[in-house]
């Protein structure tokens, strides 16, 4: 049975086309992974979907009462409500049944034979459906699913406007899982996701009877819940059987049928073209010569897509620093209310550290206070000598309306246009993107602008703050095979051992001194 229909779909921003005449069917029970590079349309393409952007063409069509979930990489939650509020209003209209079974109950009192007769049949029919959905059991589902992404421990009667970005996250994930929708829209969930929380991720969505589609460039993770790949490359959309590695093969032997299809084509025009030029002026073998053009005429171009820009990353090294990059004595990070026990951390140069833990622990408020740019609650922490830091924030600050030029230009005033378009081009991003205002490009290209920045500036230690979160497959491996090359120091915020395992001399374990119990 079809759940979504999509038919003919096109879309684009100004002059820049992100499909063109897509269709699309999902069917009940489906597992599909939407992959594809960044900026290709992924978000764009739920969306439109979920009706929060209108298509330049097309129709999109949903089965009668089909319940959507969908998680984006931007949904808010409303202040003044506390994580358990959050949890809770996933069964909302389950509410709203009980309201009117407490309605129906009170009108039968004064209800005639034959109205009593319709109340009870309704009565019935409401009691049924709170059954079946463990209405009864709703305050253990809340508690049940709050343990398991670690939100029970920051607690339940907690302010949502005092979470984490991670936090948060969290919370509206495990709201949507609650709800059970018929399909669920996952736009990279894990971003924020600690390592024990997507292992129970991974496990919830493996059984899920119901359909999901999910956007991840985490590949470990897609791999083990996915059973199709819809993959998303010049505005196209094209299905594949099984998960993330059997698309890969497959689309590896289909691209090289293709270019082998266009070197022959390309072969055979070349031979007609000569032969035409050669015959079509000689009475004798014009015909033969008219016949070629004809077939060259009639030819259906087989057309390779553009290859898309690989990004490159290599950073600058600074001149050496001293042998002592941090210190910290008796440190306590914090705002209001401390976050970490006293702190003695030492870092020297050739170091190179993974922070792990759960989120809200205090890791992007210890680089922050590394940096100065929170004070510490007190203790202090002393910065070696002759240090060059490069920062990567985890995401960038709302309310940017500088284009990716404006950006560059703003830390690089000495750069002229050609190299600055040089720059980025060479992160990945293309001439549209750099021409465009930062904030309308997708995660993974506002992360490339991000690492442009940081790439053109001499470092001999690097504070990187989730770098990964966002960037497909190619950028990510890049930016390893970048920081396994790296010549300094660098303490990175990571949630994906994959990623950080080969590169690192040290693990910190950040839930050690944390005063936060997850």
């Amino acid at each position: 049975m079809s759940i979504l229909t999509v038919e003919h779909l096109s879309h684009g921003f100004g002059d820049r086309a992100i499909f063109n005449d897509v269709s699309f069917r999902l069917l009940k029970g489906e597992h599909i992974g939407l992959v594809g590079a960044n900026g290709e349309g992924k978000s764009t393409f739920l969306n439109i979907i979920t009706g929060k952007l209108m298509p330049d063409e097309g129709t999109i069509q949903w089965a009668k009462n089909c319940r959507v979930g969908y998680l984006d990489q931007h949904t808010a939650l409303e202040k003044g409500m506390t994580l358990r509020d959050v949890l809770k209003s996933a069964f909302a209209w389950l509410f709203d049944m009980e309201a009117r079974m407490n309605e129906i109950c009170d009108a039968l009192g004064t209800a005639g034979e034959e109205e009593m007769e319709g109340l009870m049949e309704e009565l019935g029919e409401i009691q049924d459906m709170l059954t079946a959905h463990d209405f009864y059991i709703i305050d253990a589902k809340v508690e049940e699913v709050a343990r398991a992404l670690g939100l029970a421990d920051i607690g339940l009667e907690r302010e949502v406007s005092e979470l984490s970005g991670g936090q948060r996250t969290k919370a509206l994930l495990a709201k949507l899982l609650l709800e059970k929708p018929d399909i669920l829209l996952l736009d990279e969930p894990t971003n924020y996701l600690d390592e024990e929380h997507i292992q129970w991720l991974k496990r919830y969505l493996t059984e899920y009877e119901n359909a999901f589609i999910l956007i991840s460039h985490d590949i470990p993770f897609l791999n083990s819940v996915i059973n199709l790949v819809y993959h998303m490359d010049n505005q196209e959309l094209n299905r594949y059987a099984g998960d993330y590695d059997k698309f890969q093969e497959v689309y590896a032997v289909k691209k090289a049928q293709l270019e082998a299809a266009y070197k022959r084509q390309q072969q055979e025009i070349s031979q007609l073209k000569d032969f035409v030029a050669r015959n079509k002026a000689r009475v004798a073998t014009r015909n033969m010569a008219m016949s070629r053009q004809k077939k060259l005429d009639n030819m259906e171009l087989i057309e390779l897509a553009a290859e898309k820009p690989k990004p490159e990353f290599n950073f600058k090294k600074g001149r050496t620093s001293g042998k002592v990059l941090v210190e910290t004595k008796d440190l306590i990070i914090g705002y209001d209310e401390p976050l970490s026990k006293p702190l003695n951390l030492y870092m020297e140069r050739g170091q190179k550290i993974a922070m792990t833990g759960a989120n809200g622990i205090g890791k992007t408020t210890l680089l922050k206070s590394i940096l100065g740019l929170i004070p510490p609650l007190s203790g202090s922490c002393r910065l070696g000598d002759y240090l060059e830091i490069g920062y990567f924030e985890q995401e960038m600050p709302p309310g940017n309306t500088n284009t990716c030029i404006e950006e560059m230009w703003k830390e690089f005033p000495g750069l002229n246009q050609f190299e600055v378009r040089a720059a980025l081009a060479k992160c990945g991003l293309t001439t549209k993107h750099i021409e465009s205002q930062v904030r309308v490009l997708s995660g993974g290209e506002q992360a490339k602008v991000r690492l442009c920045k940081l790439i053109n500036r001499e470092s001999n230690l690097l504070l990187l703050d989730e770098p990964t979160n966002h960037l497909d497959v190619d950028a990510k491996a890049e930016l390893k095979r970048a920081l396994a090359e790296y010549k300094g120091s660098f303490l990175i915020i990571c949630h994906e051992p994959e990623f950080y395992q080969d590169l690192v001399t040290d693990v910190w374990d950040c839930s050690q001194w944390t005063t936060k119990v997850w």
